[in-house]
């Protein structure tokens, strides 16, 4: 079927599949990561990346396992069909040879379909359909596991809606806010501004950015009432000015620092800063959701976890040199959550094209990302409630959904630009559960159920190098006890306060 759910898109190489890997995940979330590394101290930063990172690694590899399951289930059911329409037109019997599975199949009692292996010219886990993590969590998990798989999602991008309906207002009230009155160009010279403090003539700070969320609301929040999708030029656009933006501030960074004018002296350890680190960390590592779509059109997947392996390693090498070159360049109290807004000051940039484009930089990369975000939720909602055969009204399907999906994030971003806290709480939270319990869960469930229909001779070509039911119980265990500690950490915050 043209266009269905399982189409696998236009193939590409490896490396190409690592570039956009790599596009991918690097993102909003590394524009707070320095922030988070100061507050938290460079030594248990450092560490802490690179154990999520290795976490991340290992249950993106449980995803991988997970489809190359999955593609075999869709293919076993297809020759199964296949069989059976052949049995509708025969009137003879079939040899025993030909036979996949007994009638009346029922899970418990399947025997291993050697057969399926033998019949085809392509090993029966190789991943060439795309199935997306909600129809493997359908395919794997009972029904009580489906719900709570659409309800983490649907958290995880409220979560991600809030922090770019957040962002584009803070960068636009900073740097439009900092070029008028007495305090010209100084957003990054450690002067503190509080909410109330004036703007333009009686508008404060706080009124131009709900201003500028209401503009941004009006703007782009339409697009979630219909269909839009990204096109390979804005790919491209949205890609050159990120990497352009991010090479800027290492560059500006380092050359700070090469001429002795470094003015960051990050302590070793902050044990209250761990919180916000651990969840702008798992969000800057998000990926387990589209890795269906991305992996899925590489051309040859026989090296597919190395090349995930080598994605990772070169992420981590570029989180560690943008957050230290942050923190050792800007003063601890200079750095704004927004690591773009801490090169608007004109003694750290002189050339105003550069200031403004960081500047606004999250303006133009997180408002083409917006509306596709919003449509992704608003699909899952109505995934989530659809039953078999049925339609939706014309209000609930084009008034209702698109409604629930617009005006909680907006709500939420009216009430605060806590920017750190935003992206902490939705990776502490919403994304603990997309890359750690849900992979771990379809590894697991995936595994038992391809033994019980293919027998437990049976080898996913693809199956993860962490085999041992050791990694998916330390996983789960991990990310079970990251619930109860960023709970339990907000808690005393809050009493300490």
């Amino acid at each position: 079927m043209a266009g269905g759910i399982t189409d696998t898109g236009e193939l590409y190489s490896p490396y190409v599949g690592l570039v956009y890997m790599f596009n991918l995940i690097v993102g909003t979330g590394a524009l707070t990561m320095p922030k988070a590394f100061v507050t938290a101290g460079w030594l248990v930063s450092l560490v802490l990346l690179m154990f999520l990172g290795f976490m991340s690694y290992m249950t993106t590899t449980f995803v991988v396992e997970a489809m190359a399951a999955a593609n075999a289930q869709l293919r076993w059911k297809r020759m199964e069909k296949r069989k059976d329409d052949e049995d509708e037109d025969s009137s003879s019997g079939v040899s025993d040879s030909d036979v996949l599975l007994q009638d009346g199949y029922e899970r418990a009692e399947t025997r291993p379909i050697l057969s399926v292996q033998r019949r085809g010219s392509a090993n029966i886990f190789e991943i060439t359909e795309r199935v997306e993590m909600g129809q493997m969590a359908s395919m794997f998990f009972n029904k009580v596991g489906v719900n709570l798989f659409y309800f983490c999602i649907i958290i995880y991008l409220y979560g991600d809606l809030a922090i770019y309906a957040a962002a584009v207002p803070v960068s636009l009230m900073q740097v439009t806010c900092s070029v008028t009155g007495n305090h010209s160009c100084s957003v990054g010279d450690g002067t503190k501004y509080n909410d109330t403090d004036k703007c333009w003539g009686p508008i404060r700070r706080i009124d131009a950015y709900r201003l500028y969320l209401a503009a941004f609301t009006l703007l782009l929040g339409p697009f979630t009432f219909f269909n839009v999708q990204k096109t390979k030029y804005l790919q491209i656009m949205t890609s050159l000015m990120r990497w352009i933006a991010f090479i800027l501030m290492i560059i500006l960074a380092l050359i700070r620092i090469s001429r002795g004018q470094a003015e960051g002296h990050p302590s070793m350890a902050q044990l209250s800063g761990i919180r916000n680190l651990f969840g702008v960390c798992v969000y800057s590592f998000m990926c387990q959701h589209s890795l269906p779509s991305l992996i899925t059109p590489i051309s040859k997947k026989k090296h597919v976890n190395k090349l995930v392996l080598l994605d990772y390693i070169l992420i981590l090498a570029f989180y560690s040199l943008l957050s230290f070159t942050a923190i050792y360049c800007f003063r601890n109290d200079t750095l704004m959550d927004m690591y773009t807004l801490s090169f608007t000051n004109c003694e750290i940039v002189s050339m105003a094209f550069i200031r403004y484009f960081l500047g606004l930089f999250p303006v133009f990369t997180i408002s083409t990302n917006f509306p596709i975000i919003a449509v992704t939720l608003r699909n899952n909602w109505k995934t989530l409630f659809h039953r078999e055969g049925g339609t939706y009204p014309w209000v609930v399907d084009r008034i209702v959904f698109p409604a629930i999906t617009l005006i909680p994030p907006v709500l939420v971003a009216f009430c605060t630009h806590d920017l750190e806290s935003l992206v902490g709480i939705t990776g502490a939270y919403a994304g603990n559960g997309i890359q750690y319990l849900i992979p771990a869960f379809l590894a697991y469930c995936s595994r038992k159920d391809t033994q019980l229909v293919f027998g437990s001779g049976t080898v996913n070509k693809h199956l993860s190098p962490f085999r041992h039911t050791f990694w998916i119980v330390f996983v789960l265990i991990w990310g079970f006890s990251c619930f109860v500690f960023v709970t339990a950490n907000i808690v005393l915050s809050e009493s300490n306060i």
